[in-house]
């Protein structure tokens, strides 16, 4: 895959506040490449820019993933918690509160 394709990938995630997540598949959308969301899933598990809060991109359920927690199972959770993200009781994102909006 080409690093330009990641590159607009992390652009978009760089714009993904803290206290709120976005999904895999509105990452690709916003980058004008709907039905790519395991693209950007990828591109999120590879990327080595700190400048990148990767952490903020869940599934569409709303699940982390363990590519996340590199350090310590629950790492991906324990950095969204840190920054308000709230958790329903069976463990994923509450996207009806936490749901990224971006607005152009």
């Amino acid at each position: 895959m080409s690093s330009q394709v990641f590159s607009a990938f992390y652009e978009i995630v760089r714009r993904v506040p803290a206290g709120t997540a976005a999904t895999y598949g509105q990452v690709a959308c916003l980058a004008g490449m709907p039905r790519c969301a395991r693209i950007v899933g990828y591109a999120m598990a590879g990327c080595q820019d700190p400048s990148v809060p990767c952490h903020r991109v869940v599934d569409r359920f709303g699940r982390t993933k363990a590519a996340f927690d590199t350090h310590a199972p629950g790492t991906q959770r324990a950095l969204l918690e840190a920054e308000g993200v709230r958790f329903r009781p069976d463990g994923t994102v509450d996207l009806e509160k936490c749901h990224w909006n971006p607005i152009y």
